[in-house]
């Protein structure tokens, strides 16, 4: 297969687009709340250091396939997979695991959409002051009167779908470029602007020793989360990265550029605990009540601190563009496969894409309220049961896709693009893309893709499944 094709939706100007298009995907919700507060919780220091471990031998092998599969191909993740194994001689069934991480993708934007959505609602109720001078438990019964209002909840997982949608429908330059360009230097910004108000308040220090003071007893508690969060932290094992190194410009270094990537995410979600901790600190509030209260601590928090409805405005916008830029991400691999495979219009075939989002979205937005009575996977003590209305115990419909999608599809998705780059492709294919110049460091980078990372992943899968 010639190395020098071009994707059909075109490419990124430059390494510089590809680095901020994969940073955008990886910093998502998780980044500006879950992780922050997995390092206080699990060992300050000593957490960063595992999770950062975790990131180079599980995390940048599986984006270094991810990336290398997509660049040489230069189609979407499906066709990607399936060309490449022709091409090394093994079969084209391998492209039946791309195309199951493709539709994690789309069940994994389903619910996103929905929880996207929440953050627009917020910028709207911070801004008018709604949560000034409140009581804690007053935030957490607003909270509750959002979702349990199907028609609230619907109405803004149809705006931010619609914000995704539009930006994929415009095509690789005109819209995730463009788009990418403004949307990721906005969010450094919103970060700047927090992390330096959050010097004002006279907790910095505080939150500082809550993430960074290292604790060794906790390091054996923190193993399988941090390993479990650097697979997930850098959005591997649905295509998304795939998708986008298909555009990656052919002279950019895939291993340098990745490591960045890696590091930039990192460096995010260190950024967010520093410009959000103090705050929290400030309002008198529990850190380590959960990564879950985003929408009810925090608000809490910005509703009692001098210039708090403010700066409660920025930190949803930036919520709100972390979530955006993830979002398209979860939706582009789909889409082009669709309009590789059927030839029809990229943006009819974004349309539908994204209406079958939002309509299997709906179901997450019925959790909450009209059908939180409805359980799966029901285990009563009588017996199992598929599902049964009004049961004490068993999952939603949100808690399925959840479970599903992150426990069991994104491991397996990852798992299936590094033993593809590590197995499938073969050493001269792999050692064009990633153009490692010494013979070590290619030796390592294949070694960390064939064993370390899988094993890895099968730790996380079990870790994942069982827990």
């Amino acid at each position: 297969m010639s190395t020098d094709k071009v994707s059909v939706h075109g490419g990124w100007a430059s390494r510089w687009v590809f680095i901020l298009a994969a940073t955008g995907s990886a910093v998502g919700l998780g980044s500006i709340w879950k992780f922050p507060y997995m390092v206080g919780v699990y060992g300050g220091g000593a957490f960063v250091l595992v999770f950062l471990a975790c990131i180079a031998l599980i995390g940048v092998p599986v984006m270094l396939a991810e990336t290398l599969i997509g660049r040489r191909a230069r189609q979407s993740p499906a066709n990607a997979l399936k060309a490449l194994a022709l091409e090394a001689g093994h079969s084209g069934k391998w492209s039946w695991g791309a195309f199951a991480g493709m539709i994690t993708a789309l069940l994994i934007l389903s619910f996103y959409s929905v929880v996207g959505g929440w953050s627009l609602d917020y910028i709207i109720d911070m801004g008018r002051g709604d949560f000034q001078g409140v009581a804690a438990d007053q935030v957490g019964a607003y909270f509750g009167g959002v979702i349990a209002d199907p028609w609230r909840l619907t109405l803004w997982h149809t705006i931010f779908m619609l914000l995704s949608a539009v930006v994929i429908a415009k095509g690789v330059v005109a819209g995730l470029e463009r788009s990418l360009r403004i949307m990721m230097p906005l969010l450094f910004v919103m970060m700047v602007i927090l992390l330096g108000y959050s010097l004002t308040t006279g907790h910095f220090m505080e939150g500082v020793h809550f993430m960074f003071d290292f604790h060794p007893d906790k390091l054996l508690d923190g193993l399988l989360p941090a390993m479990g969060h650097a697979f997930f932290s850098l959005s591997v094992g649905v295509g998304s990265i795939m998708i986008y190194g298909a555009y990656m410009p052919k002279n950019s270094s895939i291993s340098g550029t990745i490591v960045g990537v890696a590091l930039l995410d990192t460096f995010v979600s260190l950024l967010a605990g520093l410009a959000l901790f103090p705050i929290v600190f400030a309002a008198g509030l529990n850190p380590s009540e959960g990564p879950g209260l985003m929408f009810v601590s925090l608000p809490f928090a910005f509703g009692n601190v001098a210039f708090g409805q403010l700066m409660g405005v920025v930190f949803f916008i930036l919520v709100a563009i972390a979530a955006w830029s993830s979002a398209i991400s979860l939706l582009e691999p789909m889409v082009a496969y669709l309009v590789e495979r059927t030839k029809i219009r990229r943006g009819w075939v974004t349309f539908w894409l994204a209406f079958t989002c939002w309509f299997v979205g709906l179901g997450t937005v019925f959790s909450f309220n009209i059908w939180q009575q409805a359980k799966f996977f029901v285990n009563d003590g009588a017996g199992f049961h598929l599902y049964q209305w009004g049961a004490a115990s068993g999952l939603d419909f949100f808690g399925v896709i959840d479970f599903f999608t992150s426990r069991i599809m994104l491991p397996l998705g990852g798992l299936c693009f590094v033993v593809f780059a590590g197995w499938v492709m073969g050493r001269d294919a792999v050692r064009d893309e990633l153009s490692i110049r010494s013979p070590f460091l290619f030796a390592l980078t294949l070694f960390l893709m064939r064993y370390v990372a899988p094993i890895g992943i099968l730790v996380v899968f079990a870790a994942q499944l069982w827990k």
